[in-house]
């Protein structure tokens, strides 16, 4: 509001009144395409980050069934045995940029393979809850891609919802009213003026009209 305090007075002030509002107002309709545009893509990323989390939960269900198995079988020993030498996982994300949100695009992990020096799992069960744990790493870097890009998005979301209320409630309205008051100054001013050039071709003022005709009377 500190630009409409100093709107200047006449048709300068109203011509910025004006470019002003057709600015709030284009920025406004902007700002709503854009809104619809990022609330789709938010749809899609929280319907992808529900897939990917559904994925990942049952994977992860089935590497701990297998390893419960393999720790009744051969114990917490044979578990610490078949961990060992065994290399950390290793994520790596790509980003991409939508309508001006940088966010994750994907996620890889990738898992080390048994190295020729590290001790075979002692039973079968144990086999399969290394392989199910490593597609359940892969599942998770998936989801914590898609469910980051969901939040990183919907954030934008709601910034981009709260300008253009601000704008379509608040500061458009204090434009137009603004603007309104500008045109009747000026409509009036103009009035005004024209009435001093026509009192003022005839030689008379509409002062001196009024004491004449106390004058005469």
């Amino acid at each position: 509001m500190t630009g409409l305090r100093r709107t200047p007075p006449g048709r300068a002030g109203r011509l910025r009144l004006r470019h002003s509002l057709d600015v709030a107002e284009r920025g406004a309709q902007l700002l709503e395409q854009k809104l619809r545009v990022l609330r789709a893509e938010h749809a899609r990323l929280l319907t992808a980050a529900e897939t990917a989390g559904h994925a990942w939960g049952e994977l992860l269900s089935e590497a701990e069934r297998w390893v419960l198995r393999g720790l009744l079988l051969g114990g917490e020993q044979a578990l610490d045995r078949a961990a060992a030498g065994i290399g950390a996982a290793e994520a790596e994300v790509s980003w991409t940029t939508a309508m001006g949100v940088r966010h994750p695009a994907a996620a890889s992990v990738s898992v080390p393979s048994r190295p020729p020096t590290a001790e075979a799992p002692a039973n079968t069960a144990l086999v399969h809850a290394e392989a199910a744990y490593a597609r359940a790493l892969r599942a998770a870097g998936e989801y914590a891609a898609a469910r980051t890009a969901a939040e990183l998005v919907g954030e934008e979301v709601v910034r981009t919802r709260h300008r253009v209320r601000a704008l379509r409630r608040h500061w458009i309205p204090r434009l137009r009213e603004t603007l309104a008051r500008a045109d009747l100054a000026l409509e009036q001013a103009e009035h005004e003026d024209g009435v001093r050039r026509r009192w003022a071709a005839t030689g008379r003022s509409p002062s001196g009209a009024h004491e004449h005709g106390r004058g005469e009377s």
